[in-house]
């Protein structure tokens, strides 16, 4: 059974910062791309960050030059560093991981910037 779990969430003020973990089990993590999405009230999903299983990354304009994202396969977890946050970024933030046809999600965690 595939389960990605997300925590690190939470309430913090404008100009704070937040790291977000995935831990995933029931997949061969090593091959797997993995992702950080978010969906704010009323909005669509967006991407937000995205690692390769090479370790190269990718960013929404967004969050560039604020947000890091990392992997670490001997734990089995990915990390969403976010810093400089601004009440924009207040979303639930989920956690994808996809092998080709694979796509499997998380429950999602709040993250909450007040201004």
């Amino acid at each position: 059974q595939v389960q990605l779990v997300e925590s690190g969430g939470g309430l913090v003020q404008a100009g704070g910062s937040l790291r977000l973990s995935c831990a995933a089990s029931g997949i061969i993590f090593s091959i797997n791309a993995m992702h950080w999405y978010r969906q704010a009230p009323g909005k669509q999903r967006e991407l937000v960050a995205a690692v390769t299983r090479g370790g190269r990354t990718n960013y929404a304009d967004s969050v560039k030059g604020r947000f890091t994202i990392s992997r670490d396969n001997t734990k089995n977890t990915v990390y969403l560093q976010m810093n400089s946050l601004k009440p924009e970024d207040t979303a639930v933030y989920y956690c994808n991981a996809r092998y080709f046809d694979d796509d499997y999600w998380g429950q999602g965690t709040q993250v909450t910037v007040s201004s």
